[in-house]
């Protein structure tokens, strides 16, 4: 039942993706289809006469020089102006993601002037997609019968893409691209005039322009200072939130009015080192892209911060060995894992069942008697401790269920549901 429910997510989500591409060509209509045959624009006619400035300072500064990047370094320079493109490494990205084009994609590259950049890259022409299910096949094909046999979606290797994207740009003269990592923005009175960064040589340099323009990735270490700050709120306020993570669950909750804890639970014996920094490298490249959106910001930029703290999670089961004149309490006689949030809760419970055994006994000065009446404290406690470490059993099994594939998270109830969190890492078995 639950392959049922994601294949026919699956199913809807590619015949969606090909609605939407039937709306969009609806909504263009006639204009996308002209971008095919058209002539070079006035300003490209411009720009390729050398009629463009090529002297003076930048008019605009880019920030990264991935796709969005590029593509805009030459868009703006097509029109004459200036513009300075900073990329933290101009090799060719390595990555597997960023490889298919979708034909709306193409017509955009059309539009821009830039669609040579899908040629002598092996580049894949895409016509739709193919949905196989019990021995049977599917095509799901693009409405493309109304353009030209060039307009398709394609598919190649991301770096690859990148690499002639950034050849297109630097080729015209008023485009100034270079290596260098931008550490943050230059502000005067509220308004950005610039960035400071570190060039290919490891020399600090400063930038101006009237107008920055980031577009670093999705780890950019610039978004916090462009984008409407959201706190890291909890999605559901008053809430302690699960995150059913793989290959563990991670927890949010508040601890104060303008903070957020966050517990990342690493399983095994050996844990990432903090020091050397592969523990950030774990909690961003592993765990955050699991968080929900409205936290992973935050989460990034308190582990980029450096702000992390570990603790062992130690698994210390309820075995007492009774001793005249003594008692264990707490986490010294019962660890449970922190995911729980029930270590204060049983410790506070067992307390009252303390509190209450010896109410009736006025004098304690006789070990013997003592130890013999106490040894029903380990027995009234149970019922009340068994309760709360049942949610962890309950947490751990639907996890491990959950990395299995063997339960959709549609089949989880949102009764079971989440200011900067403080990332914490819990390591243990």
């Amino acid at each position: 039942m639950e392959m049922d429910m994601m294949e026919e997510c699956i199913v809807g989500g590619l015949i969606a993706l090909v609605l939407g591409f039937m709306l969009l060509h609806r909504l263009v209509g006639k204009r996308e289809k002209n971008i095919v045959t058209k002539s070079p624009s006035d300003a490209q006619k411009s720009s390729e006469n050398g009629a463009c400035k090529k002297d003076g300072p930048p008019d605009v500064v880019i920030v990264g020089a991935g796709v969005a990047g590029s593509a805009l370094a030459y868009s703006l320079a097509k029109d004459g102006r200036i513009v300075q493109v900073i990329e933290r490494d101009l090799s060719q990205p390595d990555r597997i993601v960023g490889e298919l084009l979708q034909p709306g994609g193409y017509l955009k590259l059309v539009e821009l002037g830039m669609e040579e950049c899908v040629a002598g890259i092996d580049s894949q022409q895409v016509y739709g997609y193919t949905l196989y299910k019990e021995g049977k096949y599917a095509k799901l094909t693009y409405p493309l019968q109304q353009y030209n046999s060039d307009v398709t979606g394609r598919s190649f290797h991301h770096g690859r893409f990148i690499q002639r994207l950034r050849e297109k740009a630097a080729s015209l003269p008023n485009v100034r691209m270079e290596q260098g990592t931008v550490t943050s923005l230059i502000e005067e009175k509220g308004t950005v005039k610039g960035v400071k960064y570190k060039n290919k040589d490891g020399q600090n340099v400063k930038t101006f322009a009237p107008l920055t323009i980031v577009c670093d990735g999705c780890f950019s270490n610039l978004r916090k200072n462009l984008c409407i700050p959201q706190n890291g709120k909890l999605p559901h306020p008053n809430h302690g939130h699960v995150i059913l993570a793989n290959p563990s669950p991670v927890l949010f909750y508040p601890v104060s009015s303008t903070e957020v804890r966050c517990l990342v639970d690493i399983p095994g014996s050996k844990m990432p080192s903090i020091s050397n920094g592969d523990m950030a490298k774990y909690l961003i490249s592993e765990m955050a892209p699991q968080l929900p959106h409205e936290l992973r910001d935050a989460f990034i930029d308190q582990v980029e911060k450096g702000d992390i703290r570990s603790m062992p999670n130690r698994s210390l089961p309820a075995s007492p060995l009774p001793t005249p004149g003594a008692l264990l309490l707490g986490d010294a006689f019962n660890m449970r894992h922190p995911l729980t949030g029930g270590g204060m809760t049983v410790a506070l419970s067992d307390v009252v069942v303390l509190r209450d055994l010896l109410r009736p006994m006025p004098d304690l000065a006789h070990a013997a008697s003592l130890t013999k009446h106490l040894e029903s404290f380990y027995t009234l406690r149970k019922v009340r401790s068994a309760t709360l470490h049942g949610s962890l059993c309950f947490l751990t099994v639907l996890n491990r269920l959950l990395t299995l594939g063997l339960v959709s998270a549609g089949c989880i109830d949102n009764q079971y549901s989440s200011r900067s969190p403080v990332p914490g890492v819990l390591s243990g078995p």
